[in-house]
């Protein structure tokens, strides 16, 4: 069993767990439930803003931690003052000593969109990210059938919510696109032996359908890297390790910006 498939099995505790606990009528009763979200969209297209989805994430399983001791309120919002245009906030325990909470906070303090950065399993935690207050979802190719990725990324589009199918190669591009699909992000770690190669990008760039934004994932750590990914056709650029193992990560993506320049 790899990483990958403990991680979805311990997920799919959690969230029957997480049903016996609050049912969906209740989620759908919280304030954040009936908050109009933001588009990813419209963020990512914004000239005035970087492209970048900024992140918080206190460790990985790859790195183990990485910042335990800063705020994620200090933050998302350094990020968004950098000109982020959207944020990813991790809500995984286990793995990545994440947490609810986070996005709880990161929201009050923020006025862009949201990435509830988790393992979508199950259609539930879609409507408890909507009263998180998240404005998008992550879809993953590498654990989801194309039948679920299409259900979910309609039920998401149903609640307002953005969706990000996050892709590693040919084959999982292929079988998981579909209408209810906003962005694509390309993930240039491979999730066996967690290597990264910006060259899973570049050969994917031409292969993403244009009615589909386009996201680079992870292995972003140079502003050429960004100018670079831009010239073959990518909106966004996911980075949360690059800044998060500084100690002011909103520090390093202000000077990381400065160098877009």
């Amino acid at each position: 069993m790899n990483i990958l498939d403990q991680i979805v099995a311990r997920k799919k505790e959690e969230v029957a767990s997480a049903k016996a606990k609050t049912s969906i009528k209740e989620l759908e009763k919280t304030a954040s439930f009936s908050r109009a979200t933001f588009a990813l969209k419209d963020f990512l297209l914004d000239p005035s803003k970087t492209g970048i989805i900024a992140e918080f994430k206190r460790k990985s399983p790859s790195k183990g931690i990485i910042n335990d001791y800063v705020s994620v309120e200090e933050v998302t919002k350094a990020y968004a003052a950098a000109g982020a245009s959207a944020l990813s906030v991790l809500t995984d325990h286990d793995f990545f000593m994440g947490h609810e909470d986070d996005l709880i906070a990161a929201r009050k303090v923020n006025q862009i969109p949201i990435l509830r950065k988790d393992f979508m399993v199950d259609e539930y935690q879609i409507i408890e990210a909507k009263a998180l207050g998240a404005d998008i979802i992550l879809l993953i190719a590498a654990c989801l059938s194309p039948e679920e990725i299409l259900v979910f990324a309609k039920l998401a589009k149903s609640l307002g919510l953005s969706t990000l199918l996050e892709v590693h190669n040919q084959e999982e591009l292929d079988r998981s696109l579909n209408p209810y699909l906003d962005v694509v992000g390309v993930n240039n770690r491979n999730l066996k032996d967690f290597t990264v190669s910006i060259e899973t990008s570049l050969s994917l760039a031409e292969t993403i359908p244009s009615e589909f934004l386009k996201i680079s994932e992870s292995a972003i750590s140079n502003p050429e890297t960004i100018k670079l990914l831009k010239s073959v056709g990518f909106n966004g650029f996911l980075i949360g390790e690059n800044f998060m193992k500084t100690e002011n990560p909103g520090k390093a993506m202000e000077a990381f910006v400065k160098s877009l320049a």
